[in-house]
């Protein structure tokens, strides 16, 4: 059960009462499902990079942290957004255009999550996995989110927000930033193009009520979108390709994210061909599912080393454990 209050300085016109109420409106600003996805790309990441030595500790204060900055910047987003998500379908029922939350409270919460996250990550992980969280807050706020309603290229920045977890999660496990961590983000950020591209072309009535400048608001016929969203969908095909290059995983995982690639590619052609919203539907569900799996494959075609660590039988601290000092905290 829910009171309403009197709209106060804020211009919010609600607010939810109960504990239980609280907390689910904090997980739907939060886009608690949208996190869950960065979280997961954290920690295959990490998985990934700690190749026979996998600190339990690390990677638990590694998936809290990541887990509370996508909460917060998520929040944020939202408390940035809330007039133009009043005016969607798709986004008028979240908890401030709503008036469950008032924006008061949800900065709040945005400020608060944001800087616990960083501090947890910091403190459980190291700085440079801390940093490279406060880059993608920052980018994600204080850019994309603007960006939104200016050019079709806030796509591409958005991009660049969901390519940097799976690279903190590399570093929460080895404090650099090596060769696998940049392969892991390029995929990220390459299937978040046909991703988004989809949705967009969806929604791009919803998106034009809302005043954001997706690619389709500049490309009517959807023409360019369609190109677009092939050309990246294939662009996964050599990038995936080269963690089993770069020895990170092996045959299986190339042969396997080959199959799946092209699948996926495949979809994205027919959409290029055909800009409708059969395909366009196929193509965003397609990219929901290759993701996962494509991960899952990396996990499960890894170095032996890394499968005994995860297994729980050859644990070791890791190197970051070791390492930390006073000039890394």
């Amino acid at each position: 059960m829910t009171t309403t209050t009197a709209a106060g300085a804020d211009n919010s016109t609600a607010t939810t009462a109960t504990p239980r109420g609280l907390v689910g409106s904090y997980l739907d600003l939060a886009k608690a499902r949208l996190a869950s996805l960065v979280v997961l790309t954290t920690i295959v990441g990490y998985v990934l990079a700690a190749r026979g030595a996998f600190d339990l500790a690390t990677f638990t204060w590694c998936v809290i942290g990541t887990t509370l900055t996508a909460f917060g910047a998520n929040i944020l987003n939202q408390w940035l957004e809330a007039d133009r998500d009043r005016l969607m379908e798709r986004t008028r029922n979240r908890p401030l255009p709503a008036g469950l939350v008032t924006r008061t409270t949800a900065l709040v919460w945005g400020l608060v999550s944001a800087a616990v996250g960083l501090v947890v990550l910091d403190i459980g992980t190291n700085r440079l996995t801390a940093m490279l969280s406060l880059f993608v807050i920052l980018i994600y706020v204080a850019v994309y989110t603007p960006l939104k309603v200016r050019t079709p290229l806030n796509t591409v920045v958005g991009a660049v927000c969901g390519a940097v977890p799976p690279m903190m999660g590399w570093t929460a496990a080895t404090g650099h930033l090596e060769l696998g961590a940049w392969i892991l983000g390029g995929i990220l950020f390459i299937w978040q193009v046909p991703h988004f591209l989809a949705l967009a072309w969806l929604y791009r009535e919803d998106y034009a009520r809302g005043g954001f400048r997706m690619m389709p608001a500049a490309d009517p016929s959807g023409a360019l979108t369609g190109r677009a969203a092939f050309v990246h969908a294939l662009a996964l095909l050599p990038v995936t390709g080269a963690l089993a290059a770069a020895g990170i995983t092996g045959s299986a995982f190339l042969v396997t994210s080959q199959i799946a690639g092209l699948a996926f590619a495949a979809l994205g052609l027919a959409f290029a061909r055909d800009r409708v919203r059969l395909t366009a539907r196929r193509l965003f569900l397609a990219s929901i599912i290759y993701l996962p799996v494509v991960l899952g494959l990396m996990v499960a075609d890894m170095d032996d080393r890394v499968a005994r660590a995860v297994a729980g039988s050859d644990l070791q601290p890791a190197p970051q454990a070791m390492m930390r000092s006073g000039a890394d905290r």
